[in-house]
């Protein structure tokens, strides 16, 4: 098939390469391909975002990943077809795991042998499926007057609660294709599930009638920072888990961090006589393949109405956005907790404890540990990790973090 010539009117490439600066994207990860040059030669014409070039797919799609974890926007990636886009696929998991707002952009054959296993250059017959296996939602842009609705919707999908990656194709025919005339691109507003003020009066009930309650933090409570911290001062505990590591700084003698599973927590827990789980699966890693006694009534805060008591059953579920939910929670509280004061100090000491028989366990290798922790938080650095036994063994648990973007956890 012969492509027609691009003359001076705005070609799909060149709209979608605008349309991700007026969203307010600023850098782009990924390998360049001749099924991505149109949108990627459209990018470096206009000078508004940086494309960053990865030697592999899969460290393109890690960058973008991490990029929107640390900054909380929108990780952009863009791959080629095929092949490309699967070498993507294993990073992308990671990325759906943690819940990460990704938009991968990837290629498709011309739209004349798209699905129909024609053998053309670098074509999957069934790349949509591969990519929905990875990705929160899969579009297709299947010719340039729907262009503008289909890269709405891929940005909304990624950056509404509860976030994840989302893939889009665009068969490098389509790229190529002049668009219709648009003026600047005003990406939506991403939407955040309400919990609903009845439950939030009966959570409010709960936790007015607990004396020593615990808050377990996830992922999905990076965007409640402030209303985390201020439900603590009101006499809440904390606990975490390694994705909701720094939403409450690990300073705060009230944190237990992600020590969460130890004797030390299981202590603690027994002691306690309600958890509030925002934001958290309570992922099988992380509660003994969900066999950790935690305390009653659990009650979960969660965006993903599919997660509600899914791992361990719950007294109540809020279905909500993290931050809006807390935030009302709180204007329902008073502003002290009739809670045990015994609490911090009982939480810090398992920390302690926790802390103590790790770096038994570390030996001589508790220099490391330490030099890196001093060095991470002296320097405000981000604290990236990945599935290593250096990590298991300390590195989720012992450096300090203070923020809740200055984790990483692969």
């Amino acid at each position: 098939m012969k492509h027609a010539a691009i003359d001076s009117t705005e070609t799909v490439g060149e709209f979608i390469a605008r349309a991700l600066a007026d969203a307010g994207v600023t850098t782009i990860f990924g390998v360049i391909s001749i099924h991505n040059m149109p949108i990627l030669d459209a990018i470096a014409r206009q000078g508004r975002i940086r494309f960053v070039p990865a030697r592999g797919e899969a460290g393109a799609m890690n960058m973008a990943d991490a990029h929107a974890r640390v900054t909380g926007g929108l990780g952009v990636c863009i791959t080629s077809t095929g092949t490309a886009a699967g070498n993507a696929a294993g990073a992308q998991a990671e990325a759906l795991t943690a819940g990460s707002p990704v938009l991968h952009i990837t290629s498709q054959v011309d739209l004349a042998y798209a699905d129909r296993d024609r053998a053309a250059i670098h074509d999957v017959p069934r790349q949509p499926e591969m990519l929905r296996a990875v990705s929160k939602a899969v579009w297709r842009i299947w010719d340039p007057g729907g262009a503008v609705g289909v890269i709405s919707a891929a940005i909304a999908a990624a950056l509404s609660a509860p976030t994840g990656p989302v893939s889009l194709e665009v068969p490098i025919d389509v790229q190529r294709m002049a668009a219709p005339p648009q003026g600047r691109f005003l990406a939506p507003e991403p939407l955040r599930p309400r919990a609903r003020d009845a439950a939030l009066a009966e959570l409010a009930r709960l936790l007015t009638a607990a004396r020593r309650p615990l808050m377990w933090l996830g992922g999905g409570a990076r965007g409640a920072a402030p209303e985390a911290a201020e439900l603590m001062r009101r006499g809440v505990g904390v606990v975490t888990s390694t994705n909701g590591r720094g939403v409450v700084s690990e300073e705060e003698p009230a944190n237990l961090g992600a020590y969460n599973m130890g004797p030390e927590a299981a202590a603690l827990y027994e002691s306690c006589d309600l958890m509030l789980v925002v934001g958290s699966r309570l992922r099988g890693n992380e509660t003994r393949d969900y066999r950790l006694p935690l305390p009653r009534p659990l009650v979960q805060i969660d965006a993903d109405a599919a997660q509600g008591g899914r791992n361990y059953p719950v007294a109540l579920f809020v279905h909500g956005d993290a931050a809006d939910a807390l935030r009302r929670l709180l204007e329902l509280l008073p502003a002290r907790l009739d809670t045990d004061p015994h609490l911090r100090f009982d939480i810090a000491r398992a920390r302690a404890q926790a802390e103590g028989a790790m770096r038994a366990r570390l030996g001589p290798y508790a220099l490391i540990a330490d030099t890196l922790g001093d060095r991470v938080a002296a320097g405000g650095h981000v604290w990236v990790r990945d599935v290593t036994i250096a990590n298991s063994t300390f590195g989720n648990r012992h450096v300090r973090l203070t923020h809740p973007r200055q984790g990483v956890h692969a």
